[in-house]
């Protein structure tokens, strides 16, 4: 199993909507960044992903799986792009803000403070331990 991060303005498509769809889930889809696309042609079944809250709250909020692995992405015209399937798995006690990710020096390494604008990027194992403990799951 792998870890990962996903970005979302909570504005567009928030955590409170991916538990609406229940089991299951929605598709992940208009990434158009390569970068991005490429870490989602390499996620699989049983993935677990943060979710993070991007522009509105800046935090991790929840957790969600991955439970179809990529396909052509339905809102990509050229069919060049990919989605996975994701259903939410659970919401985190306490949101894990930008701020204090950045205040632990075992995470200054995570793209999601290197690259600031990439959505879909992966989560070491170290790190994702990390996150969670700050989150207190």
């Amino acid at each position: 199993m792998k870890y990962w991060l996903m970005k979302s303005e909570p504005n567009v498509w928030s955590i409170n909507q991916q538990k609406k769809t229940g089991a299951r889930g929605v598709p992940w889809d208009g990434v158009r960044n390569y970068q991005a696309a490429n870490n989602l042609k390499k996620m699989k079944k049983g993935d677990l992903c943060f979710f993070y809250h991007s522009n509105i709250g800046k935090e991790i909020v929840g957790i969600v799986e991955i439970i179809k692995a990529a396909f052509i992405d339905k809102t990509d015209k050229q069919k060049k792009f990919v989605s996975v399937q994701v259903k939410y798995k659970k919401m985190l006690k306490k949101p894990v803000t930008l701020k204090n990710i950045k205040k632990n020096r075992y995470l200054r390494h995570l793209s999601l403070i290197k690259q600031s604008r990439l959505s879909v990027m992966p989560i070491d194992s170290k790190c994702w331990k990390i996150l969670n403990k700050m989150s207190n799951i």
